[in-house]
């Protein structure tokens, strides 16, 4: 079992969706990894690509939901007017 690289919490899942794989831990944070990857291997990337650079990560991710929610797809469905049309 993995441990989460920003607070150590257990991987509580791992989905596979068309050829992609994302591990989900406890805390809810939800890498997309690589799924020729070994557990060992995995961890590995995790701790150099995330450990250390928890408020840089989280910042970004914020940073990108706003964007989204004020000016992206995300602001036409909470706008009053309602959500775009089906099409």
């Amino acid at each position: 079992m993995i441990a989460c690289p920003f607070c150590g919490a257990p991987e509580t899942a791992r989905l596979d969706l068309e050829g992609r794989r994302f591990l989900v831990f406890r805390c809810q944070f939800t890498p997309e990894v690589d799924p020729t990857l070994t557990d060992e291997e995995i961890a590995e990337r995790l701790a150099s690509a995330f450990a250390g650079d928890a408020p840089g990560y989280f910042r970004r991710t914020c940073d990108r939901l706003h964007v989204y929610v004020t000016r992206g797809d995300g602001a036409r469905w909470l706008d009053p007017a309602g959500p775009p049309p089906r099409g």
